[in-house]
């Protein structure tokens, strides 16, 4: 049996469907392989990187794990990118590199190069993966991929990479004779520990006066999102989920307390900074939740830590101290504490519930202002009005800079909905391609995808719209377009008095998107304006409409995205716009920080006039 063969053979057996692949001489062989082995098939997209992102698509979508394959050289480089996404938001995604003969690699690192497209894709690899190696015998063939898919599903998920040489995939195997890897020695969390710290928490529960959970993407990962949402209805204390979390604790959830973070949404992050009782599980707490201020985030909390983990429990590597830092999985850790709680009677928190849900209500970032008669279409409105008619088995996707902070300010999550982007690597064009992946992962008869991006992402792998006509790939493309960079002009003029630089017009004009996707022989619809019961109609058209679709929605007047923190030394409860002094101090349970009280320091700088159209 070729080694090729037996490669895809074990993946298929592993539940994958697809690979996301783009040919070259080092993976001729590998290629080869899908003309022999059945219920496997490639997907081919015309950059690597989109296929890393397809990759990540897929597994978020899927549940198991994504495949990505790359020639030797660049095909590989090109994938670096998409190792990193995967490292750094802990998405399982298995990296496949071809590798040129071995009797052509250089000797030592001291000769750069000898063989024609010949690189140390294991050396690329490592800073971005949990494990990383080139295959140079036939016969380890089967330990290294069960190694690699182990490591790759253990702990805290990751990417994994093997480097496979051409002599190695062409070479001929018998798989009986292959030896695998031991999995054995499983790593045990020290249960009687936990218990103890579970123990811990409920003595400070039944203390507490406004306690709260912050929930990040680990919960998923350990396949604890129904035991969750479970357990919230046994603690009913508010939810707030990091930018991980958005679809695992929905808005439509009875104790979701709001969006949290430096763009903090509903609630405008007035329920974590007031708390006296703070537990993260799944979540690493990244400073686009904490702000730069570390030490005033949740400053009043006695604070709780569930991490999978081992380093994050250093507090020497914790930017933010916790009080309890517990070393498990976020399913093992619910478990103990629902059966804890069996036997404990818990205060009622209605009061403090009733006082999340009012700022979450109050401070709601979609304002009636923005559905006014203008020019163009509010991003805001239109991301709105598409939360309330996409159903709650649909798929979104979004890409990062401003389109992702609209979309986590405006869009609602429903339960069932997933709803994702990288937020750990966060490279533009990340979700035109991975929604790609999440398509073929998808229920493609009962689910829509709707990939939403900025027009300067979407340029970023505009060549995938040939993707979607060769596999009649269904994704709805949406294109929040306001013909600029946003967040860059946004943080210029902020920092920089205003002054316009490579985000528009100079050093950046978009094309035409619509005139661009038509060339493809790809379908559209332009929407503009401020029509809003007309653009429910369309936005009605395109959810029902039957293969892919390319959308673009003419929002060029909009790159503010507010609430939004303003300089590192202010504390996130303090978001632009700011509140006057009155009403921001009538909101505080615990004292404000000396800057918050002099609310010229706080003032937003003076900028041009945006002239840009």
């Amino acid at each position: 049996m070729k080694l090729s063969d037996y490669l895809f053979s074990h993946l298929k057996e592993e539940g994958i469907k697809e690979v996301f692949q783009v040919y070259g001489a080092a993976t001729g062989h590998l290629v080869d392989a899908f003309v022999r082995v059945e219920g496997i098939d490639y997907v081919a997209p015309f950059h690597e990187q989109a296929c890393g992102f397809a990759a990540e698509g897929y597994a978020k979508v899927n549940g198991n794990f994504g495949v990505a394959m790359a020639t030797s050289g660049p095909g590989g480089q090109n994938l670096i990118t998409c190792a990193g996404n995967c490292f750094y938001d802990s998405v399982p995604c298995l990296f496949i590199t071809g590798q040129i003969k071995q009797e052509f690699m250089r000797p030592d690192d001291s000769i750069r190069q000898i063989g024609f497209q010949e690189s140390d894709q294991v050396g690329c690899f490592t800073p971005v993966t949990k494990y990383t190696t080139m295959v140079t015998k036939p016969e380890d063939i089967r330990y290294e991929l069960e190694k690699a898919l182990h490591i790759m599903k253990s702990g805290r998920p990751g990417p994994v990479h093997l480097d496979i040489p051409i002599d190695v995939s062409k070479a001929e195997i018998n798989p009986e004779e292959l030896i695998g890897y031991d999995t054995s020695l499983e790593r045990e969390f020290n249960v009687s520990k936990i218990e103890k710290q579970v123990d811990s928490y409920i003595e400070n529960l039944k203390q507490a006066k406004r306690p709260v959970l912050m929930i990040g993407g680990g919960v998923r990962l350990a396949g604890a999102v129904d035991d969750l949402l479970e357990l919230g209805k046994e603690l009913k204390i508010p939810m707030y989920p990091t930018w991980n979390a958005l679809d695992i604790v929905c808005s439509d959830y009875e104790y979701y307390g709001g969006r949290i973070g430096t763009y903090g949404g509903p609630g405008r992050n007035f329920g974590i900074q007031n708390s006296d009782l703070l537990l993260a599980i799944g979540s690493r707490i990244s400073g686009r939740i904490t702000g730069g201020n570390v030490k005033s985030f949740a400053r009043g909390a006695k604070k709780y830590m569930v991490d999978v983990d081992a380093p994050a429990m250093q507090r020497k590597l914790q930017q933010l101290p916790f009080d309890e830092c517990i070393l498990s999985d976020a399913k093992l850790f619910i478990k103990i504490l629902k059966e804890k709680l069996n036997n404990v009677e818990l205060p009622k928190f209605n009061s403090w519930v009733d006082k999340c849900i009012e700022w979450r209500e109050k401070y709601d970032p979609v304002t009636p202002n923005m559905f006014d008669k203008t020019k163009h279409t509010h991003p805001y409105a239109f991301m709105r009005l598409l939360s309330e008619q996409m159903d709650s088995k649909d798929i979104l996707l979004t890409d990062c800079g401003g389109n992702v902070v609209v979309t986590n300010h405006a869009f609602k999550t429903k339960t069932g909905q997933r709803y994702f982007t990288n937020n750990g690597n966060s490279p533009m064009g990340f979700s035109f391609a991975a929604s790609i992946g999440a398509w073929f992962a998808s229920d493609k008869e009962n689910q829509n995808v709707i990939c939403v991006t900025g027009d300067g992402g979407m340029n970023m792998n505009i060549q995938e719209l040939q993707t979607l006509i060769n596999y009649n790939v269904g994704v709805k493309v949406i294109i929040l377009n306001n013909n600029i960079y946003g967040i860059t002009k946004a943080f210029q003029e902020t920092n920089f008095e205003g002054r316009m630089e490579a985000c528009g017009p100079k050093g950046y004009n978009p094309p035409n998107f619509i005139k661009v996707a038509k060339s493809y022989g790809l379908e559209t619809m332009q929407i503009s304006g401020s029509n809003y019961n007309e653009i429910r109609t369309q936005i009605d058209e395109l959810l029902t409409h039957d293969g892919p679709l390319i959308i673009d929605v003419n929002c060029y007047e909009y790159h503010t995205y507010d609430p939004k923190l303003i300089g590192w030394a202010t504390p996130v409860e303090d978001m632009y716009p700011y509140l006057p002094r009155e009403e921001f101090l009538s909101n505080m349970f615990i004292d404000p920080l000396e800057i918050s009280l002099h609310p010229e320091r706080l003032v937003y700088p003076t900028t041009n006039e945006d002239k840009f159209e």
